[in-house]
């Protein structure tokens, strides 16, 4: 299943992630520092929605109180939140 998520706060203007069976496939963020941007995206391939909100959650990027990895937790509980059924 694709979800796309729009975060704030941070530099990146959007993440679109394929999930199938609470399992992130892939993600890919649109905006940000390529290097940090990509790596995230390549490190949460293949572990679940749970496994990378508990990861990710809660850490800044500098002296914001949000950062691209938060914002990734962020958009999985709102989908968790959305797909509860699912």
């Amino acid at each position: 299943m694709k979800y796309e998520f729009y975060p704030s706060g941070v530099c990146s203007m959007k993440m679109v992630f394929d999930i199938e069976n609470n399992i992130v496939k892939s993600l890919e963020i649109i905006g940000g520092c390529p290097g940090n941007t990509v790596g995230v995206s390549k490190l949460v391939q293949g572990k679940s929605v749970d496994e990378i909100i508990q990861m990710l959650k809660g850490i800044p990027c500098g002296t914001k109180e949000t950062s691209c990895p938060d914002q990734i937790a962020i958009a999985l509980e709102e989908y968790k939140n959305n797909n509860q059924n699912n």
